[in-house]
């Protein structure tokens, strides 16, 4: 069955029409975001939720969203998407994030252009009939130095722009590298030579814990007298109360902002004062941008629902779509490594370690060690996925390690997993062999090579003669069947362990049988999902 995608906020057709040439199925409903009980009603119906802003993905909503597997967001922000619900229920939440980048980049210049030339007051004065040319004395930006924070994806965008218009350009951000802002043409400073060496100083940094208020009261003190501030990026990264005091002052020029701290912003303390330019959020608003979007999460959309490929995502590490093949059966090793720990450990865990040997070192380990989550959980938690395992698994204050290796033994690659509760460390490995399918290639350290069965017995015990009669018999005598088994050891005489590959389901009263043996220390029924 395909897919199923509703659009409950305004996309264009042709972004609508990718998905129908992607092969999803998809519902064009643009009214629907502002109907959120007609929304909760039907989004059960659906595995994919394309919006824009108007539609709301609330708690409530995503808590009827029984089938959903993704949201899509056409634009940057996603502040309208309860992101940490949808990652406990395990929905990608996806945005894009390129699409509007040289749109608003575009409209931090133009504010810039205007907030150095006065332009909208000097417009209001002209067509009301009055002649001020003196009022509207400007500054050139040829020669002056502009101050960027974040040199992301809109902000490089700026630092060329500006380059190109001959100013001076400085960057303050904590990724930044001096390779790239030379290659970038800018130099990077910390943020306070910034703040007291820039003419001009524009955001471009998302709203976190640390960059809430970075142009602060105590920031705007640091500022070289007559600079001129540009806020496209979030409201709230600068004080407006503390800026409008500045600018009363005389301290700060102007000012050009697009975002406040309150939206719709039918106030502000920068409302009303001298050379203050103002525009409704408008930076992603243009033609162009907003059909680069649209068209962007419909494709984003559609690649992650028919292939698998993750692009954007906010929750979830990114896999392409030309990796997601190659990824494909690795992610399955990743999730029977967990799951067979998962399965047979007791008590609490309190450590992960994860070991990629070899061609697996070199792969997205991140989208594997989600998978691996996924697999150790879901014995315990049924509805675990690659998006809400990470975070069950940093809630429960689980210490997670992984370790990156070049290839060591006689396998190009492979996944060793180790977990440690305050009873026991267990240990599997494994691989991928040609045919695709997993393989397990060693168990407590014990080496072997084992397929992986949907019902296995799992057995350790101390290396005694008779043991393998022992079993045979055991199960003979309740019917169980062995279609195939596998066997390692310690050594002679010491640990062994054996897997017991059975028809269907096994009763607990059959492996208490087992169990009785004084030289057995475990029976465990083990199921996979196998293809």
């Amino acid at each position: 069955m395909a897919p199923r995608v509703l659009v409950s906020d305004e996309l264009s057709e042709t972004a609508v029409q990718i998905f129908r040439d992607r092969g999803v199925e998809v519902d064009f409903q643009p009214k629907l975001g502002k109907d959120k009980d007609k929304l909760a009603e039907i989004i059960g119906n659906y595995d994919g939720l394309a919006i824009r802003s108007a539609t709301k993905a609330t708690e409530k909503l995503i808590a009827a969203a029984t089938n959903l597997k993704v949201i899509g967001r056409a634009g940057i922000g996603v502040d309208n998407v309860d992101i940490p619900a949808a990652s406990k229920r395990g929905i990608i939440v996806m945005n894009t994030p390129f699409g509007n980048s040289i749109t608003t980049a575009e409209h931090a210049i133009a504010l810039m252009f205007a907030v150095a030339r006065q332009l909208p007051a000097a417009d209001t004065s002209t067509q009301a009939g009055k002649w001020e040319k003196s009022k509207f004395m400007g500054v050139e930006i040829t020669g002056k130095t502009l101050g960027v924070i974040g040199a992301g994806n809109i902000g490089s965008i700026v630092c060329s722009r500006a380059i190109g218009l001959k100013m001076h350009v400085i960057a303050y951000d904590p990724f930044l590298s001096a390779e790239r802002a030379q290659e970038m043409g800018v130099t990077k400073v910390e943020l306070d030579e910034l703040l007291a060496q820039a003419d001009f100083i524009t955001l471009h940094v998302p709203m976190t814990d640390k960059t809430r208020g970075i142009i602060s009261k105590e920031a705007l003190a640091k500022t070289k007298k007559g600079v001129r501030i540009i806020n496209c990026a979030r409201g709230g990264l600068v004080d407006e109360a503390a800026l409008a005091e500045a600018i009363k002052s005389g301290h700060v020029a102007g000012a050009g902002f697009d975002v406040f701290e309150v939206e719709p912003a039918t106030e502000s303390p920068l409302f009303g004062l001298p050379n203050v330019v103002c525009t409704p959020h408008l930076g992603a608003s243009t033609t162009e941008a907003q059909e680069n979007v649209a068209l962007q999460v419909a494709e984003q959309m559609s690649d992650y629902l028919i292939k698998g490929a993750v692009s954007n995502a906010i929750n979830m590490p990114s896999i392409t779509a030309e990796e997601a093949p190659i990824l494909k059966p690795f992610i399955k090793l990743a999730d029977v490594l967990g799951a067979f720990v998962g399965q047979v450990n007791e008590g609490p865990i309190k450590q992960i370690e994860i070991l990629y040997d070899g061609d697996t070192a070199r792969m997205n380990t991140k989208a594997l060690t989600s998978a691996l989550l996924a697999g150790l959980i879901r014995p315990q938690v049924a509805d675990v996925n690659m998006v809400s395992a990470p975070i069950m698994v940093k809630e429960k204050g689980i210490v997670l390690s992984e370790v990156k290796r070049d290839k060591t033994g006689v396998y190009d690659g492979y996944i060793k997993l180790t977990v440690t509760t305050d009873k026991q460390t267990r240990s599997v490995a494994g691989t991928v062999f040609s045919d695709g399918k997993p393989r397990f290639i060693q168990i407590k350290g014990i080496n072997m090579d084992a397929d992986v069965g949907s019902h296995m017995i799992y057995i350790t015990n101390t290396d005694v003669p008779g043991m393998i009669g022992f079993m045979g018999t055991t199960l003979g005598d309740a019917k169980v069947n062995i279609a195939n088994f596998q066997l390692g050891r310690e050594k002679e005489g010491g640990d062994a362990i054996a897997l017991l590959y059975v028809d269907g389901p096994v009763e607990q009263v059959v492996l208490d049988k087992l169990t009785a043996n004084p030289a057995i220390k475990q029976a465990k029924l083990l199921t996979f999902a196998v293809e």
